[in-house]
C-alpha cells in the first residue's frame, strides 16, 4: 500500500521523503502504477483493455493515450448516477472542474477522499523545501489571499467544483493540525466566503491589521494576486476607514465573514489608518508590498507558463521581491515541488514526486516544438502542428534538453491521460528528472484561468465579423494578444478591414464594433465568460481597427526574422514586443464591450 504522509514541523524526516522517493523514483513509479492496476483492474474502463492481466507491458501495450474526449462520456455517466466502478475501484466523492474546457464547458476529473491526502502530502512537503532557503518562517504569518468558487450538484448527487474550492472545503484544510510553518492572516471563514468581493475586502483588513507578522504574502496565481493589489488600489480608504473605527462596513453581510474579522481587528486603531493611508495615497505605488507589509521575505504566486507575463508587474509592486512558484499541480493531479524556490522565475523548474501517480512522456519533435516557440515570439506563422513520437517513455527514462508531452495515469481513474503540458527536462535530482513548463498545448490566448484556443478564437471572430459586413466591411485579417498591462489584463484582437468598394475607410459606426466586441466575449468558453461577469478577473475584451497594409508589414517583419515566405501564416497571437509595436503604431480605432457576457453554472445534461 501507498502512503502519503509527512509532518511539515518534521524539516529533517521531510527532507528524508524527499530524497529517499527521488532516489529510488524508478522503483517507486513501478509500484504506483501496480497499485493503480490493483485497485482498479477490474473497473469497466480498464478491464475492456487488459481483461484482468496487471501486468506492466500489457497495460502499456493494451491501454490507449487518451485526451479528454474519450473519457468525457466515462465520467458523464458516473455525473449522471452510475457508479464509479466504470472508471475507479474506489468510490468517486466529487468532480473536479478544470480551467480547460470540453465543448465549450469546464472538464471534469474524478476524485476520491483518499486524493486529498495526497494533495495534503504535497502541501507538507513544501515546508522543509521552503525552510531550507528562508530563515525564521515560523516567527510570523502568510498573508495569502484564497477564495472559493462556485459548485454545482450533478444528477447523482456528486459535487463538481474547482480543485482548490474542493481543498479549502475540506476537513484536510479546516481541521489541519497547527504548523507553526503555515500560518496564515486570513480566517477559515474569509476564505470559505463564497461573495469574493466580502472576501477579499475582510481578507484585506486582516492582512492590513497583521502586517507586522506577515513574513510572506501570495496568492495562488499571480493574476489573482495582482487583482487583490488593484482591490486594494480601489477600496483603500474603505479599508482605511474600517480599521480607524473598528467597524466592519455594513455591505459585508456574510455573518461568519464578519466575524471572523471583528475578531482580528478587536478594536479602532488609528494609527495604524493613519499609516495606511499615508502609503496608500503616495502618487507612485512602487514597492506597495513592502510599504505595507515591511517584513515581507518573498511573494509565494504561480509565475510559470501564462502567468510569466506578469512578472514585471509584481516586481513593480513588490519592489523585486523574489517571486517564488512552489508547486505544479493541476485538477488531473498535483504533480511536484520546486525544489530551489528561490531560482528566477525564467530557471523554475519542478520535479515530479514519484508517488503522486504513474507518469509517462511523450516525445516532442524537438526541432518543430522550438519552431512553435519561435512562433510565439517572433512571429513565424508555421502553423503545423507539433509531431509526436508515437511511444511515451517512463519517467527516469527521458532525457535532459528534450521536450515533452505529459501523460498521466492516477489513482482516482484517469489511465495514460494526455494533460496537455509541454515540458522541457532540464536536470535530474538524483533519479528524478527535473522540468521546465513550456507551455500548455494549443492555448493561444489567458489571462486568469481563462485558456482560449486558436479554433475557439477562429469560430467566435467568425461570428462576430458578420455584424460589419452590413456596413460594407470585411474582416481581412486579425491577431490578438493578452494585454496585462492594466488590472485586471483583457484580451485584445488586431482587425484589419476592407470596404467592398473602392471608397478607404473612414470611418466606424461605435455601436457596431461594440457589439462585435460583445459577441466575440459571448462565444468564448464558460470560463472566459465565468472570469469577466463573475470573478471580474478579465476586463472588457478590446477590438483595434489597423491601417490597411499592416498584416502586410507584420509578414515582412517575420519574414526579416526567418519565417519562410512560402509557409507563412498570419499568427494569431502576438507576443514579441517589436510584432505588437507594429500593430499598435497602426491603430486607427479602439472599441471595448460595453456588455457583460451571459454565465450561469454549468448543468451536466442527463441522457
Amino acid at each position: 500500500m501507498m502512503e502519503w504522509s509527512c509532518d511539515p514541523n518534521d524539516r529533517v524526516a521531510g527532507l528524508k521523503i524527499i530524497e529517499d522517493l527521488t532516489q529510488s523514483a524508478g522503483q517507486v513509479q513501478r509500484r504506483v502504477l501496480d497499485e493503480i492496476l490493483r485497485r482498479n483492474s477490474e473497473t469497466e474502463y480498464l478491464k475492456g483493455f487488459i481483461q484482468g492481466d496487471l501486468g506492466r507491458e500489457t497495460f502499456k501495450k493494451k491501454v490507449p493515450v487518451v485526451n479528454y474526449e474519450d473519457v468525457k462520456p466515462y465520467i458523464e455517466r458516473i455525473a449522471n448516477g452510475e457508479p464509479s466502478q466504470i472508471i475507479s475501484g474506489q468510490p468517486i466523492s466529487e468532480l473536479l472542474t478544470s480551467s480547460g474546457t470540453s465543448g465549450g464547458h469546464p472538464k471534469m476529473m474524478p476524485s476520491t477522499i483518499e486524493d486529498l491526502d495526497r494533495k495534503t502530502f504535497l502541501y507538507n512537503l513544501l515546508v522543509p523545501v521552503m525552510n531550507q532557503y528562508v530563515d525564521g518562517l515560523d516567527q510570523g504569518k502568510g498573508m495569502y489571499l484564497l477564495f472559493v468558487k462556485q459548485e454545482i450538484t450533478t444528477a447523482s448527487g456528486l459535487t463538481a467544483r474547482p480543485v482548490l474550492t474542493s481543498y479549502y472545503k475540506s476537513k484536510n484544510f479546516r481541521n489541519r493540525a497547527f504548523n507553526g510553518y503555515n500560518v496564515y492572516t486570513s480566517p477559515d471563514e474569509t476564505i470559505l466566503c463564497t461573495d469574493s468581493k466580502q472576501s477579499m475586502f475582510c481578507q484585506l483588513i486582516c492582512g492590513l491589521v497583521q502586517r507586522d507578522q506577515v513574513l510572506r504574502v501570495g496568492a495562488v496565481f499571480a493574476s489573482a494576486f495582482l487583482r487583490a493589489i488593484k482591490f486594494l488600489e480601489d477600496h483603500w480608504e474603505e479599508l482605511s476607514s474600517n480599521i480607524r473605527t473598528g467597524i466592519i462596513s455594513e455591505w459585508v453581510t456574510d455573518s461568519s465573514c464578519r466575524e471572523a474579522t471583528m475578531k482580528i481587528l478587536e478594536k479602532p486603531k488609528p494609527e495604524l489608518a493613519d499609516l495606511i493611508e499615508s502609503v496608500c495615497s503616495s502618487k507612485s505605488w512602487e514597492g506597495i508590498i513592502k510599504k505595507l507589509w515591511p517584513k515581507t521575505k518573498y511573494v509565494d504566486v504561480i509565475v510559470t507558463g501564462s502567468m510569466a507575463q506578469y512578472i514585471s508587474t509584481l516586481d513593480f509592486y513588490s519592489g523585486s521581491l523574489p517571486l517564488v512558484s512552489t508547486m505544479y499541480a493541476s485538477s488531473e493531479c498535483y504533480f511536484g515541488l520546486n525544489l530551489k524556490p528561490l531560482s528566477k522565475p525564467s530557471d523554475v523548474s519542478y520535479i515530479l514526486i514519484p508517488n503522486m501517480a504513474y507518469f509517462e512522456f511523450i516525445p516532442v519533435n524537438k526541432g518543430l516544438e522550438e519552431e512553435r516557440i519561435d512562433r510565439d515570439v517572433h512571429c513565424n506563422g508555421n502553423t503545423d502542428k507539433i509531431c509526436m513520437e508515437p511511444e511515451p517513455v517512463d519517467l527516469v527514462d527521458v532525457k535532459v534538453g528534450d521536450h515533452y508531452e505529459l501523460v498521466v495515469t492516477t489513482f482516482t481513474g484517469l489511465y495514460r491521460y494526455s494533460v496537455g503540458d509541454i515540458l522541457l527536462v532540464t536536470g535530474f535530482h538524483n533519479q528524478a528528472p527535473q522540468f521546465k513548463f513550456v507551455h500548455r498545448r494549443n492555448v493561444v490566448l489567458s489571462i486568469d484561468t481563462d485558456k482560449t484556443n486558436e479554433e475557439d478564437l477562429l469560430r467566435a471572430i467568425t461570428k462576430a465579423k458578420l455584424l460589419v459586413e452590413p456596413l460594407g466591411c470585411l474582416v481581412t485579417e486579425y491577431t490578438s494578444y493578452a494585454d496585462t498591462s492594466s488590472i485586471p489584463g483583457h484580451y485584445v484582437l488586431f482587425w484589419e478591414l476592407q470596404t467592398r468598394g473602392k471608397n478607404p475607410l473612414t470611418e466606424l459606426e461605435s455601436s457596431v464594433m461594440e457589439d462585435c466586441c460583445s459577441n466575440v466575449e459571448e462565444e468564448l468558453d464558460s470560463v472566459y465568460r465565468r472570469c469577466r461577469s463573475k470573478d471580474k478577473s478579465i476586463g472588457p475584451l478590446e477590438i483595434r481597427v489597423v491601417k490597411q497594409g499592416t498584416f502586410d508589414a507584420l509578414m515582412d517583419f517575420c519574414v526579416s526574422q526567418g519565417s519562410s515566405v512560402n509557409q507563412y501564416k498570419t499568427p494569431r497571437c502576438i507576443k514579441s514586443e517589436e510584432a505588437l509595436q507594429i500593430l499598435k503604431s497602426r491603430v486607427l480605432w479602439s472599441f471595448f464591450s460595453k456588455k457583460m457576457p451571459s454565465w450561469v453554472p454549468y448543468r451536466l445534461i442527463q441522457h
